[in-house]
Formats: C-alpha cells, structure tokens, sequence
C-alpha cells in the first residue's frame, strides 16, 4: 500500500459478485488497504464511551476511513443499523444509512421525487382489495403494471394486458396480504428504459437496456440486454436531480422516454456495475474510489 492510502471497507454479503470485486481491485491499484466486509459477519457495541465495531473473530473495525455499502435488499435492516454505527464513528460511508432505507421504500422514494418536482409514470397504492375497479382507472386503466412493493430486479411486477387480467393480479397479490403500486403502462417505451449512473452530482455512464423478446421487464437479471444510449441533456438533468433528491452519492437512476418525455421510475442505492461497465468501457469503480479521496482529501495530504 503507497504511503498515505486509505482502509476502505466494502460493506456486502457476496465477495464473488463482479461489482464487488471490481471495487476492491479499482481501491487496491489506487494504492488504499481494501477489506471486504460481509455484513452477516459485523457486530456492533453499543456504548456511550466504547462504541465498537467487531467483526468475526473479534477485529475491531473502528480505524476504517470509508465504507462503500454494497447492500441486497433482504439486508437494508441490519446493513443500515451497522451503517449507523459506521457514521456515529465518524467513519464515511459513500452512501448513508438514511439514504440507502429511503430508497428502499419504493412509495417514499416516489413521493420524494415528486417533492423535488421529478416526473413519474402515474402509480396508485393500496392495501385493501376492496376498490380495485377503481384504483385499475386511476392510473388509466388497463394495461398496466402491477408491482410488489418489496420486489427488486423486476421480480413481482406484472404486466397486466386487460382490466380482467389486471382484477385478477390485484386480487391474487391482494390475498398475499401484500402492499402492491399500481402503474401506468407505457408502450412507447417499447420494453427500453435507461439507466444512469450518477456519482457525486454528475453521470459517469449511461446504458439503455432493452427487454428480451416477449418481455416487457429491461432489468439485466430478466434477460434484458446493455447497450451504448446518447442520453440527452434533460435525461441527465432529471438523473442528477434525483440522486440529489434522494441524497445518495452514488445511484443508479432509472428512466423511460415518454411521449410526454422523460419518466423516473427509480433510483437503486447499490446499482450494479457490470452490465455498465461492459457496454461502456467505463472505468465506474474507480470513480467510485476517487470519490471518496475527494471527500477524504485532508486524510491523504
């Protein structure tokens, strides 16, 4: 490790997964002592004088610079206690434990969007399976998407063609005893939508993905495929705009081009790095390290 480099935790559950090993290998060549930390293996103290971080086997983390959170949606509870406990020590997380659990609260990210002006496909909300008839016309009827409030990576979204078809999902979902958004369809996006990546206020990489045939769903892990997009000014506008509504340094900002124009239909708080990095050439991992040097400066001079 080059004289005046950092300890930078990266704070995941799957040391494998290429865009962990992609962050640790960009912090290593920068010359910072890089650890992986799966978050099932860290404990915490809670104390007023002694506030510890352990981890197993009973290293203390405390002496960490950063944490760079890489966090799977069944671990946003723990992960963001532990986040908590990272910042009380004064430690700099790249993203926040406020930040991350807001946007892992699909309705709250929505309404936070729309707080700061950001446009959405129309989404309705609901929980008693009572007024379905209803909440299928709020969003202009069928077809329409029918979406799992807990879903990630296009699992529990539903494309219902017909307002039967649509009655039936809701219903189904309903008798789960789920919270379940209802959402406008829209065809134009022809099965496309862009992701950017945003990283401390600007877009770094740009992709469209595009669903695969007989798939309305663009996500990566359903099939979809990468591929370069010139993205344009607004679209970038609205990406930045929503990583700061959301107050995450680093995002993966989710659009669809509309015939009214540019739709967000999230913001990931640990969007993945290899569908992005392949299609792009685009060194984002390494962004991610400078990032932090930026905001750590005074510890490396």
């Amino acid at each position: 490790m080059k004289e005046g480099g950092l300890k930078i935790g990266v704070l995941a559950s799957n040391p494998e997964l290429y865009s962990n090993r992609r962050i640790i290998e960009a912090g290593e060549a920068r010359g910072h002592e890089m650890q992986f930390l799966n978050v099932r293996h860290c404990y915490m103290k809670l104390d007023a004088t002694t506030p510890e971080i352990h981890y197993r086997g009973g290293r203390i983390l405390n002496d960490l610079d950063a944490v760079i959170p890489r966090i799977r949606p069944s671990m946003t509870f723990y992960a963001c206690t532990l986040l908590r406990q990272f910042e009380s020590l004064g430690i700099f997380c790249l993203n926040d434990s406020v930040s991350i659990a807001q946007s892992r609260d699909k309705l709250r990210s929505l309404q936070l969007l729309l707080e700061h002006g950001l446009a959405i496909p129309t989404t309705g909300f609901a929980n008693s399976p009572l007024d379905t008839t209803d909440l299928i016309n709020m969003v202009g009827g069928a077809p329409l998407i029918v979406k799992l409030l807990e879903g990630t990576q296009g699992k529990g979204v539903v494309l219902a063609e017909t307002k039967k078809a649509a009655e039936s999902v809701i219903n189904a979902f309903k008798s789960l005893n789920a919270n379940i958004l209802v959402q406008e369809f829209i065809k134009e996006a022809s099965g496309k939508d862009l992701r950017c990546f945003v990283i401390d206020g600007k877009v770094v990489a740009s992709i469209q993905r595009v669903a695969a045939p007989g798939e309305f769903r663009a996500n990566i892990h359903q099939g979809g495929r990468a591929e370069l997009v010139k993205v344009t000014a607004e679209e970038k506008r609205i990406a930045i705009k929503a990583a700061k509504a959301m107050n995450l340094k680093v995002a993966g900002v989710d659009l669809i081009r509309s015939n009214n124009g540019p739709l967000l239909l999230e913001v990931n708080s640990s969007p993945g790095l290899q569908g992005i990095e392949t299609a792009t050439n685009e060194d984002i991992a390494t962004r991610m390290i400078t990032a932090i040097e930026k905001r750590l400066a005074s510890k490396l001079s």
